[in-house]
């Protein structure tokens, strides 16, 4: 009897865990973790168009994108805390063109002015069936 009481509150718990691990990947989606500075701007089954836009100093939560493009509107300076710790500054000019891997970071925006850009996300085969 009393094996039978752990094997049910082993098999509980590893439920909560795994309800818990779902909803904290889904959590680290930009756009949700941190709707003050992204906003969906357009979605398909192919692509998400972020507007990204951030105040002197302000900075985000750790979140996640997909591979994309990144096209910068305004002047760029930015610091990059990856989840190893690690850090990295990085500029921009308006107009300027790049492409962005997938990963996770923590972005800062550590210039004087209002930083804005669109991120093109492109969407994997997983993404696109997910969103029928």
């Amino acid at each position: 009897m009393q094996a039978r009481s752990y094997t049910a509150i082993s098999i509980l718990l590893a439920i909560l865990a795994f309800v818990f691990l779902t909803n904290v990947a889904r959590a680290q989606d930009a756009a949700k973790v941190d709707s003050a500075h992204y906003k969906v701007e357009f979605e398909n089954d192919q692509v998400r168009v972020l507007r990204i836009t951030y105040g002197p100093g302000e900075k985000s939560v750790m979140h996640e994108h997909p591979e994309g493009v990144a096209v910068f509107l305004t002047d760029h300076l930015s610091k990059f805390t990856y989840p190893d710790g690690k850090t990295e500054e990085l500029s921009a000019k308006p107009g300027q063109a790049i492409w962005v891997p997938a990963g996770k970071h923590l972005p800062q925006n550590i210039g004087d002015e209002t930083l804005e850009l669109i991120l093109v996300e492109l969407k994997s085969k997983d993404q696109m069936e997910n969103d029928e």
